[in-house]
């Protein structure tokens, strides 16, 4: 057997590491995941990036991880009471078991929008709620959650107000606390053992 030399060996391992990049491509694409193996993107960065202050630009950094994390929560939130609103009440769940102050803030903010010329958020009534008046509507049809939420309707609101709690310096751009950030992490893992 003959011995391959440096530039073989160099050939071989490229061609390994290229057919295993390809792999992994091909699972992040499948699996929709991200292994994290590429650089991070860097956001398209305007001229005007690096006239703000390094010190915010370092916080939004730090935030966007939290912002992310929330992001998801909130939009699998929405989307499940959407789910088992239908299935326990039909078609008109929204008109027959949403309180009408509720519906008449949504509708409030969806002309507020129209008319703001913006491209709108959703075509989802739900999408236009808060995150209280969307507890408020899980709180007060219950028995379409209670299968769901096993550990209660207590710990139910116990939890979906301290979300709505850490919820406030996110979305409104302030850096959250250390002890904020670890409250987070506990408080999402909270809400998971609320499903168990």
């Amino acid at each position: 057997m003959t011995s391959l030399n440096t530039e073989s060996k160099i050939k071989l391992f490229a061609l390994a590491n290229s057919l295993a990049e390809n792999q992994l491509d091909k699972v992040e694409r499948d699996f929709q995941v991200d292994l994290g193996r590429k650089a991070p993107l860097q956001a398209k960065r305007r001229e005007y990036y690096l006239q703000f202050d390094s010190r915010f630009r370092l916080e939004a950094q730090l935030m966007a991880e939290h912002y992310e994390v929330f992001y998801c929560l909130e939009r699998s939130i929405r989307s499940l009471v959407v789910q088992l609103m239908l299935e326990k009440y039909g078609d008109n769940w929204w008109l027959e078991k949403v309180d009408e102050e509720i519906r008449k803030n949504v509708e409030k903010n969806i002309h507020r929008e129209e008319d703001s010329g913006f491209t709108i958020r959703s075509e989802e009534k739900i999408d236009y709620t808060t995150f209280g008046e969307l507890t408020q509507i899980v709180t007060k049809n219950w028995t379409a959650f209670e299968t769901l939420f096993k550990r209660g309707q207590r710990a139910f609101q116990r939890i979906t107000n301290n979300l709505n709690q850490l919820r406030g310096p996110i979305a409104h751009c302030c850096a959250l606390a250390d002890d904020e950030v670890v409250r987070l992490e506990l408080t999402v893992k909270d809400w998971f053992r609320l499903m168990e």
